[in-house]
């Protein structure tokens, strides 16, 4: 929370920047010199809170509180042991141990959206409210708020991690019983401000082990340094470089041309995705440092061939977690075909709200929702007709599959990148037929990028056939580059990011 944007002076410390090149080592360091558990988990949570308040410090204090409060309502649903088994002697008792749990995680689950909501949703309440009783007093006070009131840095990650740990242990998992270990989960610094989504139940064994492995190995350092070096390349080099021409594009839609607009919608989402999972490549590289493997979060989603296919690949663990903690709840696909597309619609409109607080993000969602049920429906066709699964299943049926799957994904980037409804849809009535400012293009094409339209197609073609060739070597080939040359690629790799970076560009994660 930020009451005034003067009252602090911050200097973030983003995965690319120099402060971090020399945070990272010394963390390591400390880390592994550290010589028993308690000094390894004291080490880990002050560098996240160190790490953390040099973006937000007045946060600090808000984050620990929603970290005691979920550590300790884990513990009242976990319950003791002890009282578990002499409850099999009184059901009674059982009984309302249950309905006691059931109220608990209530409380933690409402606790969680209220944090949220919050920080992160009143201001378009308001607004909507006041769009639709015309009531200019509402507007006023969506503006105060908005100006004075920030949602802190990695909310949205943080609440949807608590509700997925109170769940799991409502559900049986045994809950955490130190406070330092339990922060230490939630505050880790490589997956603190925009993930991956981790459930504590995978990093525990290895945080209740943290002082079993005495010293980094080669494996672990080649391969840690490598995800960085590839992480920085996508963010610093590819991804920030497409932003300039993708920016220059949406933030001027009256003049730019209907070529521009499509040039910009397929450039973002090639930029939205080597941003957010160069940023998970270089969370997960920085936690193996450290002796920590974290979960993937992308698996070449634009190879997808169907929109459930797209999110079996895209951010993957909000993908399982919205399966988990809002599809099944719902009934997931056990009342039926209507029921299972409307569940899926429910789950993706939620996770549209989820990214952020504006329309657009809410029309993205129905967007994938209608898809996603749709999908189901043509799956569930295909099942009683062998012909049309044949079909699917043969080259022109994928090739099909994959065109009506990478249309629908490109155009809802569309709300994602103009979540204000007002230009997303002009950007949508500029596409077809609609010339470009001359000056514009002068302005963008050979004054700014140094390229003209041709030769940008050519570059979005070459990324996305390097994506296609990195698919066939990892895949297809299985074919992987051993430590010794990861090791000496990865410095070469961040000598070049450090040199062709453009400067400025922050990650897009970061906004949600």
């Amino acid at each position: 929370m930020r009451l005034t944007n003067a009252l602090f002076v911050t200097h973030p410390m983003t995965f690319l920047s120099l402060s971090y090149t020399l945070f990272l080592p010394l963390v390591v360091a400390a880390f592994w010199l550290a010589p028993t558990r308690l000094w390894r988990l004291s080490v880990l949570l002050i560098v996240s809170l160190v790490f953390y308040g040099l973006h937000e410090p007045i946060d600090i204090t808000l984050l620990l509180a929603g970290v005691l409060i979920n550590f300790w309502l884990g513990l009242a649903i976990g319950g003791v042991p002890s009282l578990q088994v002499r409850n099999l002697l009184h059901p009674q008792r059982d009984g309302r141990r249950q309905q006691q749990r059931k109220k608990l995680l209530t409380i933690g689950v409402v606790f969680n959206i209220l944090l949220l909501f919050g920080f992160k949703y009143v201001p378009f309440v308001l607004n909507t409210l006041g769009w639709g009783f015309q009531e200019p007093a509402l507007f006023d006070i969506a503006g105060w708020v908005t100006r004075y009131i920030a949602a802190p840095l990695g909310l949205s990650f943080f609440a949807f991690e608590c509700i997925a740990y109170l769940v799991d242990v409502f559900r049986g998992a045994p809950p955490a019983e130190d406070f330092i270990e339990f922060a230490t989960y939630k505050l880790f610094f490589p997956k603190l401000l925009s993930g991956p989504i981790v459930r504590y139940q995978t990093l525990a064994s290895k945080l209740k082990n943290i002082a079993q492995q005495r010293f980094l190995n080669s494996a672990q350092l080649s391969e840690g340094l490598w995800l960085i070096a590839c992480g920085a390349i996508k963010k610093g080099i590819v991804a920030d470089s497409l932003a300039i021409g993708v920016n220059l594009a949406f933030n001027n839609l009256e003049r730019a041309g209907s070529g521009d607009i499509w040039l910009a919608t397929v450039a973002y989402g090639l930029q939205l995705y080597l941003d957010f999972s160069g940023y998970v490549d270089i969370a997960r590289g920085s936690a193996l440092l450290l002796g920590f493997e974290l979960p993937m979060n992308f698996d070449f989603p634009y190879l997808s061939n169907s929109l459930a296919d797209f999110w079996r690949r895209w951010h993957m663990t909000l993908g399982a977690w919205l399966r988990n903690y809002l599809y099944f709840p719902l009934g997931g696909s056990r009342l039926g075909l209507w029921r299972t597309c409307l569940n899926l619609c429910i789950v993706m409109l939620l996770g549209g709200l989820w990214h952020g607080a504006a329309w657009g993000f809410i029309v993205w969602g129905g967007i994938h929702g209608l898809g996603l049920a749709l999908h189901r429906c043509t799956e569930n066709l295909s099942q009683r007709l062998p012909q049309l699964q044949k079909f699917w299943k043969s080259p022109p049926g994928w090739l099909l599959g994959w065109s009506l799957t990478q249309a629908t994904v490109f155009f809802s980037w569309i709300f994602f990148r103009l979540p204000d409804l007002n230009q997303s849809g002009r950007a949508i009535a500029h596409f077809f037929n609609h010339p470009a400012d001359p000056q514009f293009v002068t302005l963008v094409y050979q004054e700014t990028l140094g390229l003209d339209r041709s030769q940008i197609v050519w570059l979005l073609l070459g990324i996305v056939g390097v994506m296609v060739l990195n698919y066939g070597i990892e895949k297809g080939l299985r074919l992987k580059l051993n430590w010794p040359i990861k090791l000496a690629l990865a410095p070469t790799c961040l000598l070049a990011v450090w040199i062709l970076a453009p400067e400025g560009v922050p990650f897009i994660y970061f906004n949600f």
